[in-house]
């Protein structure tokens, strides 16, 4: 049951890199979701993206921080309707690597879409990361 859609959210992550691209491939992501899609970044209480632009101008926003992307699945778990994903992702900020442990949940549409993306994890880990890699980032260089 469900091995359809698995297959689809397996190349959803796909899309996203093995971490040796510096940018995940945009275009085919995007491809993936309905048009009214809706992501929500972070359970409980992060903000809920509607539709591909919305979606589309998030991952533009963080590219301004993150390359070298990797979507590292450990367990995936499918109904027809809906696909259970642990993670490991990764991403590289500044230099340094940002380890992401998530559970993520995809409603996958009739049409083998992505209708729905909720993400669980605990953002204040990204961000004590993020803040490090921010602390580690070489000095500019003074014109001397």
């Amino acid at each position: 049951m469900g091995a359809d859609q698995e297959a689809i959210v397996v190349a959803f992550m796909d899309a996203w890199g093995d971490g040796t691209q510096a940018e995940p491939d945009v275009d085919t992501i995007l491809s993936m979701f309905t048009e009214d899609a809706e992501w929500q970044l972070w359970v409980p209480g992060g903000p809920t993206l509607r539709g591909r632009e919305a979606i589309k101008a998030d991952i533009e926003r963080q590219l301004g921080f993150a390359t070298h992307m990797r979507c590292g699945p450990r367990s995936i778990a499918s109904s027809d309707r809906q696909v259970f994903t642990e993670r490991l992702d990764r991403f590289t900020s500044k230099g340094v690597q940002v380890d992401h442990h998530l559970v993520a949940v995809f409603d996958i549409s009739d049409d083998g879409r992505i209708a729905g993306w909720r993400e669980y994890f605990d953002p204040e880990d990204v961000n004590r990361q993020l803040r490090a890699a921010r602390d580690v980032a070489p000095a500019p260089k003074s014109s001397s």
